[in-house]
């Protein structure tokens, strides 16, 4: 067993999502959001790197002594994996491991609602999973592609850098592909996907104009391809798409993602104030053909409008179910504002001025 390993067996026994690694300071980690220090001797350059080197791969400390950062996944067998990131900085060496689950939560498990479920089942389009780091895209994305695991008979081809949740073939066959190790880049990977007969597509981040031109391509052909992107509300999901790509092609990528387009899910995390742990919101865009015809005409403003009206479709604005969080007592007021999209809604349930003095 590697010495490293009794740290992740103590941020698995207290419910942590984060371990933090830094030269020059105590071990820490991450629960309900919050950083709390280990007890434990402050960690030296020299010290740490043969910590981490022990569970590193040989091609993987070369990349990070040529670059000074490397992404990759390491596992503990019956326990959990981990996403780490290491990263040179000041006074050394540090690293980030995020925990992966190694049983993947359902929807159902998930509190989510039922639309989300059913996205599985699309026979094609583009499914866009979206919010800030740490909000839970990977473990959205994994219970959409376990739902199809378990209940239709296709090929499933997720490509990821590193891969996180590992699905093992039910009614499906299952390809991982891990950029950097079994194809040199997302863009490569889905350039190869359309020859290798794929039903699902599962691309871990749409990072840029080739890989996110290949996602609508692929979706626009007859395949059902699901991304997550970084932004924090449906309409900032659909312009981002768009504004990746020059100018004078934004025209027909516009007209090409409305047709393929069929939802964004976009969400963010809380830290449960009644008890331990976390919940999610979600704002949920179904593309119907009102909505791709707003997306198509560039009134993309008029989006919050159409998903406030689409409740019947599924639909919710991010705010609505954050209200829903805050009625059921399961985060606090102050979360639940600074959070908001419409910051004047929230306002009047807070107790003491905003804490967030840019939005004053």
């Amino acid at each position: 067993m590697a010495k490293i390993d009794a740290f992740f067996r103590l941020m698995h026994d207290n419910k942590a999502s984060d371990l933090h690694l830094v030269s020059g300071q105590q071990p820490a980690i991450r629960i309900r959001g919050e950083i709390e220090r280990i007890k434990y001797d402050v960690l030296n350059n020299e010290m740490l790197k043969v910590l981490l080197y022990e569970v590193t791969p040989e091609h993987k400390i070369k990349q990070f002594e040529e670059t000074g950062d490397v992404d990759f996944a390491y596992e503990i067998p019956g326990l959990a994996r981990y996403r780490a990131n290491y990263f040179q900085q000041k006074y050394g060496i540090a690293a980030v491991f995020r925990e992966i689950p190694s049983q993947i939560a359902t929807c159902q498990e998930l509190g989510m609602p039922n639309v989300v479920a059913k996205l599985a089942m699309l026979p094609r389009g583009l499914v866009l999973v979206t919010g800030p780091t740490g909000s839970g895209k990977s473990t959205t994305l994994a219970s959409i592609i376990d739902e199809a695991n378990r209940l239709r008979k296709d090929h499933i081809i997720t490509i990821e850098d590193p891969i996180e949740f590992v699905h093992k073939s039910q009614s499906c066959i299952i390809n991982h592909r891990e950029v950097g190790i079994h194809t040199k880049s997302f863009a490569a990977a889905l350039r190869g996907a359309l020859r290798e007969d794929p039903d699902i597509i599962m691309v871990g981040e749409m990072r840029d104009l080739e890989t996110t031109a290949l996602a609508v391509e692929a979706a626009s052909t007859g395949h059902l391809v699901f991304a997550t992107v970084h932004t924090t509300s449906a309409v900032k999901t659909v312009d981002r798409v768009i504004e990746v790509f020059p100018e004078s092609e934004q025209l027909q990528i516009r007209s090409t993602l409305a047709d393929g387009l069929r939802a964004v899910i976009s969400q963010v995390i809380f830290k449960r104030a009644d008890t331990r742990g976390r919940c999610v919101a979600l704002e949920i865009l179904i593309a119907t053909p009102a909505v791709r015809n707003l997306i198509r005409e560039q009134k993309t403003y008029q989006i919050p409008s159409m998903i406030q009206t689409g409740k019947k479709y599924g639909m919710q604005l991010l705010d609505d179910s954050i209200m829903d969080l805050f009625s059921r007592g399961w985060i606090s007021a102050e979360d639940a504002y600074l959070k908001a999209n419409d910051k004047m809604r929230f306002r009047p349930l807070l107790k003491y001025a905003p804490t967030d003095f840019t939005e004053a």
